[in-house]
């Protein structure tokens, strides 16, 4: 009988990559360099230019690691990769630490605006099901 082989697994760590470029390629870039590489939607905003508010964000991101912001609209840039940033929702700041991979989305994605909806039990004499339903 021939003897079992154990499969060498080895566990690799796999350099992040954005269309080609490593991550800290992408920080080097300049603005007008990274925003060839994104889809057409966010190279037309960041050729139009950074409004002053996003500006500020940026510039409260270099000094510090955790910032509040109510700028949904803001697309992540390879700056902000590490970074906490509390966004908000309509109600409250939900806290999202930046990862490679949202390069390129906008803030807002990744803080929902809408809770799922949980429905409780139906009313007495809503249907004929609820006839059953035990009233304490």
């Amino acid at each position: 009988m021939a003897k079992k082989r154990k499969k060498a697994t080895l566990k690799r760590e796999v350099e992040f990559h954005y269309r080609g470029y490593s991550l800290p390629r992408l920080r080097k870039m300049s603005l007008e360099e990274f925003a060839e590489l994104l889809p057409a939607r966010q190279r037309r905003k960041l050729k139009r230019g950074l409004t002053e508010a996003e500006e500020k964000l940026l510039e409260k991101l270099k000094k510090k690691d955790v910032v509040r912001t109510h700028l949904r609209q803001m697309i992540v840039l390879p700056s902000m990769v590490g970074k906490k940033i509390g966004i908000h929702n309509g109600k409250d700041f939900e806290y999202v630490e930046i990862k490679p991979e949202m390069i390129g989305h906008y803030l807002g994605e990744f803080a929902l605006t809408r809770k799922k909806v949980v429905h409780g039990a139906a009313g007495v004499g809503a249907t004929r099901a609820s006839k059953y339903v035990p009233l304490k």
